[in-house]
């Protein structure tokens, strides 16, 4: 079988950053998605989130995405990384990290900044509706945001070589 390209990625010396994963054009319908690594903590060098504050940053962020006034039509996917370290961003069409970045930190300012009940945290409208952290998903998005949104450069959007 071969490697899949998210694990040809050195996490050994990968930071936290937005980064192109892969662009892929579906044979069927001939769509163009670009699913982006939004990582959060650097891999195995830093904690991971615990699954509480990634249901919350999940949720509000899907919320936030699916509701933008620009990009809600772009959206395919927001989700989770199985090793808690960040998130994955699939949007239709071939973009750049330079070019979601202002997307990214108005998400994730959302997430910092997020007042009163979770969306979608309910026993009708989640199948684990009691796993959120509020605060904690808030202190991860502040930390993103000022550590590296606020001042990304190439090294926070381009995977290391």
């Amino acid at each position: 079988m071969d490697k899949i390209a998210s694990f040809t990625v050195n996490h050994l010396t990968l930071e936290p950053g937005v980064y192109v994963s892969r662009v892929d054009q579906d044979p069927t319908t001939g769509a163009v998605v670009t699913t982006f690594d939004l990582r959060l903590t650097a891999p195995n060098r830093e904690p991971v989130m615990n699954t509480a504050e990634v249901h919350t940053i999940e949720h509000l962020g899907a919320t936030f995405l699916r509701n933008h006034p620009v990009w809600a039509e772009r959206i395919v996917y927001f989700g989770p990384m199985g090793c808690r370290t960040g998130f994955y961003l699939i949007v239709f069409g071939s973009c750049t990290s330079q070019e979601v970045l202002p997307l990214v930190r108005d998400m994730f300012s959302f997430v910092a900044g997020f007042e009163g009940e979770i969306p979608g945290a309910a026993p009708a409208e989640c199948g684990n509706y009691l796993d959120q952290n509020l605060p904690a998903a808030q202190w991860w998005a502040r930390r993103y945001l000022t550590q590296t949104l606020e001042h990304a450069d190439e090294a926070h959007l381009n995977y290391p070589a």
